[in-house]
This record gives C-alpha cells, sequence and structure tokens, in this order.
C-alpha cells in the first residue's frame, strides 16, 4: 500500500493593493469634460440671468411711466368727481336751510298766538336770515366759499376750533 502523503499548502504572499498615482497635473478626460460642461452651465446661468434683469428693467420702467400717466388721469378723475360732489353737497344744503327757514316761517304765526309777537318775529328774523344764507351759498362758488372760510378761520381761530369739534360731535353721534 502506498503510503498517502501528507498534502502540503503553500502560502502565496498577499497581493498589494494597487496604489494609484495622483498628482495635480493629470487629470481624467471625465473630468474636464465635467468642469467644461458646468463653467459653460455656469456662464449661461449667468447670461441668462443678465437678460432677465435687463427685462425686468424695461418692464418696470414701462410699468412706472403707465403709473405716472394713469395716476394724473385718475387724479383729475378724482378732482372732477370731489368737485361734483363737493356742488352737490352745497345744493343740497342749500334746499335744507331753504325747507328749515320755511318751516320756521310756517310756525311764526303760532309763536305769535303761544309766546307773543316779539317771538313770532324773532322766529321770521330767523327765518329770513336762513333764506338769505341759502341763496348766497347757492349764488358762491367753491373757491369763493373756501376763501369765505379761511378769512373766518384767521379772524377767528377759537370760534373755528369750537364749531369744528360741534361738528365732528354732530357727525360721531349720527353715525354711531
Amino acid at each position: 500500500m502506498a503510503a498517502k502523503k501528507p498534502a502540503t499548502t503553500t502560502k502565496t504572499p498577499a497581493a498589494e493593493p494597487e496604489t494609484v498615482a495622483t498628482t495635480s497635473n493629470t487629470t481624467s478626460p471625465n473630468t474636464a469634460e465635467a468642469k467644461s460642461r458646468f463653467n459653460a452651465a455656469l456662464d449661461e446661468a449667468k447670461a441668462g440671468a443678465a437678460a432677465l434683469g435687463d427685462e425686468a428693467k424695461a418692464r418696470v420702467g414701462a410699468y412706472r411711466e403707465k403709473a405716472k400717466s394713469g395716476g394724473q388721469e385718475w387724479s383729475t378723475e378724482a378732482k372732477s368727481t370731489a368737485g361734483n360732489l363737493a356742488n352737490e353737497g352745497k345744493h343740497r344744503a342749500s334746499e335744507a336751510m331753504t325747507g328749515l327757514s320755511r318751516v320756521i316761517d310756517e310756525n311764526a304765526a303760532s309763536l305769535d298766538e303761544k309766546l307773543g309777537p316779539k317771538y313770532g318775529d324773532y322766529a321770521r328774523s330767523a327765518s329770513k336770515s336762513l333764506q338769505d344764507n341759502a341763496r348766497k351759498l347757492d349764488e358762491k362758488s367753491l373757491d369763493e366759499l373756501a376763501e369765505d372760510s379761511r378769512e373766518a378761520i384767521r379772524k377767528s381761530p377759537a370760534a373755528a376750533v369750537g364749531l369744528a369739534a360741534l361738528v365732528g360731535f354732530l357727525f360721531a353721534r349720527l353715525f354711531r
């Protein structure tokens, strides 16, 4: 019988990993191409941003001009509307004064009977004064009324402040 030989194992030295030499001078062709594409995309983005900025500036300028011309038109229209409303208000105030004058004049006779002729005369005088003021209000323009108001305020500022406070109080009570 033949004797078996023990199996011998031979050791081979372990393979050492390969080291890749990297230097700053050598780059792979893929890296160079990626850098080139990235720089091109960056340049394109910068150019696009500049173009968008120029377009935005042009649009802002156009909108600014449109707003200026539209603002002038709106201002003119608002002044016209305000003038019309002021004239209408002036006319209504005059009508209200005339109506109050009629009511006072109609009741002057009953004041004569109940309180005496002296109080009836006061009522007629007040009625006549209201009618005269209503007529003057109708005859004057808004500019004349504004100038008269300024003059009255210059002459008596304390009375003007008191009257403004009274009117404010009445409006607050009216719209509450």
